[in-house]
């Protein structure tokens, strides 16, 4: 019986939680303005310029959502988290949406009761090392010091790997991407761990690149996405459609120079659905009918934003791998608008 009653308790403080987070969306019209949490700074992903001005492909996202919601892709307070306190902004109502090279996992997602809207980069765990330590694989960094993000997968996935390799090392605590650069470039750890994206846009921003080795392993899978809170389905769908906007944009060949054009109306009923030229999908998100035209426009589709912030023409220099679209051998697949 005492089972019963503290099982239902709790299914009332969690209907209580989640009414209590219900109406992010009225909450972000009536203010205007869109709170979004991203990283403290990962260039490439998030980071001021010397102006102030947030750029990067996590910031692209929370523009076109600002731009979706509110019509403005400027209207958006950027707020820095670290991989400590990020969740806790989330899960508080200090901001509305996460937008920070985060890690859908399953405790993520179940146990600290948020909601990810879907994948906006295809990632995995790598290793970076001194050119001149000589290593070629993470195989041999037995008693290695790492420098590691806490409050992050990667500690996690790193306790992991040498475990299962019987090797050992001594983790180097650090909370911000600035501060794992410090640490590494001073020598006070050997090793720099995080997500392979993240290595690519540290090493980027070093003097001297080319003295440093991303080593082959890829420890992990790091799905990385927008997150929201549970228990606001009418918030988390807003998110949710415009991200998958921005990749069906790319499939459907909707550009930012010629989305003015197809706007208008083409021979594509799904292009019309999508930008509000015909249907209704727009008044069924509770938004303006070209919602959806509104967050492309922003930062173009997913495509130019990966290729403007991370791509392969930019110090990053990514690849798109498996963030390719599906008919070009990659991951990234929407569903239809309809």
């Amino acid at each position: 019986m005492k089972k019963s009653v503290f099982l239902g308790a709790l299914t009332v403080a969690g209907l209580a939680a989640g009414a209590a987070a219900a109406g992010t969306l009225d909450d972000v019209k009536a203010r205007g303005k869109l709170n979004c949490g991203v990283t403290t700074g990962l260039v490439g992903f998030a980071a001021p310029d010397a102006n102030g001005n947030w750029e990067g492909f996590d910031v692209g996202m929370c523009r076109a959502v600002a731009a979706a919601v509110l019509g403005d892709p400027a209207a958006v307070e950027f707020v820095p988290t670290t991989g400590k306190t990020r969740f806790t902004a989330l899960a508080s109502g200090e901001i509305d949406m996460l937008a920070r090279n985060t890690t859908w996992t399953f405790s993520r997602d179940v146990d600290l009761k948020f909601e990810f809207v879907g994948i906006n980069y295809y990632d995995g765990q790598g290793f970076m090392v001194p050119k001149e330590l000589g290593v070629s694989s993470a195989k041999e960094l037995d008693g290695a010091t790492v420098c590691i993000q806490t409050g992050t997968t990667t500690e996690l996935n790193l306790a992991d790997f040498f475990r299962s390799n019987n090797i050992s090392y001594e983790p180097v605590p650090v909370e911000t991407n600035a501060e794992s650069q410090q640490q590494y470039l001073s020598g006070a750890c050997d090793v720099y761990t995080t997500d392979a994206s993240g290595l690519a846009a540290t090493r980027a921003s070093f003097e001297a690149p080319a003295d440093h080795v991303v080593l082959p392993e890829i420890i992990s899978k790091e799905p990385l996405g927008p997150l929201v809170r549970h228990g606001d389905n009418e918030w988390g769908d807003v998110v949710r459609w415009t991200l998958n906007a921005l990749i069906a944009a790319e499939e459907l060949g909707i550009t930012s120079a010629n989305i003015a054009e197809l706007g208008a109306g083409t021979n594509n009923p799904e292009i019309n659905r999508m930008l509000g030229t015909e249907g209704t999908l727009g008044e069924m998100l509770g938004l303006e009918a070209d919602w959806a035209k509104k967050a492309i426009m922003a930062g173009g589709n997913y495509g130019e934003l990966f290729e403007t912030n991370i791509g392969e023409a930019t110090p990053i220099a990514l690849s798109r791998g498996l963030n390719a679209q599906w008919t070009n051998g990659g991951l990234l697949y929407a569903p239809p608008f309809r």
